[in-house]
């Protein structure tokens, strides 16, 4: 359920499609940069998460405030991306604004103009 919500959310997005990277349903900004990546217990992971790229910053503060929904994720940590767990009480307002601050993010300034 929580994989159909996030997939919705990422596809209504500008040109945003799907496709697979790593094992896993990718979502990239037109044929740009990722904006979203579902983490399904990936390596052993414990939880079903999604992984996004922050600009600067917003990895550490969002840690911080939420560090049991939130995390650095492995490998693409180290850029700023941030984790976040989907579980049975995942916060969906959170989510939706992170997508858009991650499309935002990579997304070319014409993609950026249709939002």
């Amino acid at each position: 359920m929580a994989v159909t919500r996030l997939r919705a959310l990422c596809l209504a997005y500008p040109e945003a499609n799907e496709r697979r990277s790593h094992g896993e349903p990718t979502w990239f900004a037109g044929q740009g940069k990722v904006f979203a990546m579902l983490d399904n217990h990936h390596h052993g992971a414990k939880h079903l998460a999604v992984w996004l790229p922050m600009p600067p910053g917003v990895q550490d503060s969002l840690v911080k405030v939420d560090p049991e929904r939130c995390f650095r994720p492995p490998y693409v940590g180290p850029a700023g991306w941030i984790g976040v767990v989907l579980d049975e009480r995942t916060d969906w307002e959170l989510v939706s604004k992170l997508l858009r601050e991650a499309f935002l993010h990579v997304a070319g300034a014409r993609l950026r103009s249709r939002l």
